[in-house]
């Protein structure tokens, strides 16, 4: 009943102050090598508490974006462990020569890259892409991230959808 009181005049519209995309943009974005392994990723992931990072190639081109799930459904499908169950936990030792306690697994080393697990589509727009057109694209695409790129396609920013709600204002 409350709601059905309320006017259209007495509801507060939101406007997006932003001329184009560079004005909401965070501007050199940090970002992962294609060639980056995925215990790198976790590890900027973890440190900067993203949840995904653009994939560059050796020219500073976006080539894809990997996130934190990427890398979970990866990991959660490929664990492999060095030893099988089968050998005796009495025959394997640590380097000084302790024996491998019950429920200690040596695990293999992952060594899949950045490329291997990425999303290698890359929405983006160019600096002076109006900001309605960035909101329309993100909107469009169904994603919540867009790059912007410069006329070399070398990435110089990223606009997020949470940088577009920090350019709305009342």
């Amino acid at each position: 009943m409350r709601h059905s009181m309320l006017t259209e005049t007495t509801i507060p519209r939101m406007s997006l102050v932003a001329d184009k995309a560079a004005d909401m943009m965070v501007e050199n974005p940090i970002s992962l090598r294609e060639n980056a392994s995925i215990r790198e990723a976790l590890a900027l992931f973890a440190e900067k508490g993203f949840s995904a990072a653009p994939v560059i190639d050796e020219k500073g081109r976006p080539v894809g974006v990997i996130s934190r799930f990427d890398i979970i459904v990866h990991d959660r499908e490929k664990v492999e462990y060095a030893l099988p169950d089968y050998y005796g936990r009495n025959t394997v030792h640590t380097a000084d020569g302790e024996p491998l306690g019950k429920g200690f697994h040596v695990e293999n080393v992952d060594r899949t890259r950045v490329r291997d697990l990425m999303t290698p589509a890359v929405f983006s727009v160019d600096p002076d892409t109006p900001a309605a057109n960035v909101v329309s694209e993100m909107l469009a695409l169904k994603v919540h991230r867009l790059f912007v790129v410069d006329h070399s396609g070398v990435l110089v920013g990223v606009i997020s959808a949470l940088d577009v709600m920090r350019h709305l204002r009342l």
